[in-house]
């Protein structure tokens, strides 16, 4: 197959030299300043807040409750993806039942609080969000977010090494085949240089994540979900949604 054969329409382009492919980019780019030398911004502040837009047309509610998190580079930022492993996501069109990794995915299919739920923990260069994104019926809102709120809470005090075992493994394998394919592997490379001015080797980066450990896991979530104020973004039908203080009172445990 030569260079010029249509698949879709669109041309195959095989053997591109890599000498002419860096020419090419310094030709074009090369005179683009490598620092911003404007205005310097202020650091980003997160506040805890919330948005509801009650809507009692919708058939489902739609909600994300976060905290704020870290950027790329710092390093809190694998323990926390283990974390958000933990948590996982959930369909109600999964099999597995209670037999589910996920604690949240197993009370959620027992008292079928949700119709899905998606952990999220989102990295930007300086701060981040760390969370998760539901859609429920409207009367099972309360109790969702009692169970999540539940769920942090646990990551801070009694999460098992089994457990992060497992989402050790998850993660690992999720980073894998995110890269499958020459389009994701470039976009890895261009994400990783602009963070961390190299791109770190996978054998490196899981020694990292194998040096996460159930105590770590516990330290990491008790700096940045106990006892903080979270950000929450609701839509449609939430009437039974809690009043943000009483959420706020459940980021935490009153201890004896």
């Amino acid at each position: 197959m030569t260079s010029g054969t249509l698949i879709s329409g669109l041309p195959l382009l095989l053997g591109v030299s890599h000498s002419e492919l860096l020419h090419l980019a310094k030709y074009h780019f090369g005179n683009l300043p490598s620092t911003y030398k404007g205005e310097i911004l202020p650091p980003c502040s997160f506040t805890g807040s919330e948005i509801r837009v009650r809507d009692d047309k919708m058939p489902l509610a739609h909600i994300a409750i976060s905290v704020e998190a870290v950027g790329w580079s710092h390093p809190d930022t694998l323990p926390l993806m283990v974390a958000n492993t933990l948590i996982g996501n959930w369909d109600r069109s999964f099999g597995g039942g209670v037999n589910l990794s996920s604690k949240l995915a197993q009370v959620s299919c027992h008292g079928n609080l949700c119709h899905s739920f998606q952990s999220f923990n989102t990295c930007y260069t300086d701060t981040g969000l760390w969370g998760l994104y539901m859609v429920c019926e409207p009367n099972t809102v309360a109790d969702m977010m009692h169970f999540v709120q539940r769920e942090w809470i646990r990551l801070c005090t009694s999460v098992t090494e089994n457990e992060v075992a497992r989402a050790k493994n998850l993660l690992k394998t999720n980073m894998l085949l995110q890269l499958d394919g020459s389009t994701p592997i470039c976009e890895d490379i261009g994400r990783q240089m602009l963070c961390y001015n190299r791109r770190i080797p996978l054998p490196e980066l899981e020694a990292r994540i194998d040096l996460i450990d159930a105590q770590t896991i516990r330290d990491v979530c008790t700096k940045y979900i106990y006892d903080k104020c979270p950000a929450i973004a609701a839509v449609g039908p939430i009437g039974q949604l809690p009043d943000y203080d009483r959420i706020r009172s459940g980021m935490y445990w009153l201890r004896r």
